[in-house]
């Protein structure tokens, strides 16, 4: 190899380490992509609290109402407990 070949050569992996340690160094986005594992907890959720993705003749009721009941669950698990 010459020169110039082994410098670019250089570059090249100085600029893929440099991409990916800042990709690696990325804060947490709770609105980011969810892993399949959080999908299917969620679903789980979802169907715990009457949802059925087949249902689809009650389709926009039972989604709605599902995720209102969802929403409230996880306010109420959000919510510190009072100690009486």
């Amino acid at each position: 190899m010459d020169t110039l070949s082994r410098v670019a050569l250089g570059l090249l992996t100085a600029a893929c380490c440099v991409a990916s340690t800042s990709a690696l160094a990325q804060p947490y986005n709770p609105s980011g992509p969810l892993t399949r594992a959080q999908v299917r907890a969620d679903l789980a959720e979802w169907r715990a609290a009457g949802y059925d993705p087949l249902d689809w003749i009650n389709y926009p009721e039972n989604a709605q109402r599902a995720g209102a009941i969802v929403a409230q669950r996880r306010a109420a698990a959000a919510m510190p407990q009072s100690v009486q």
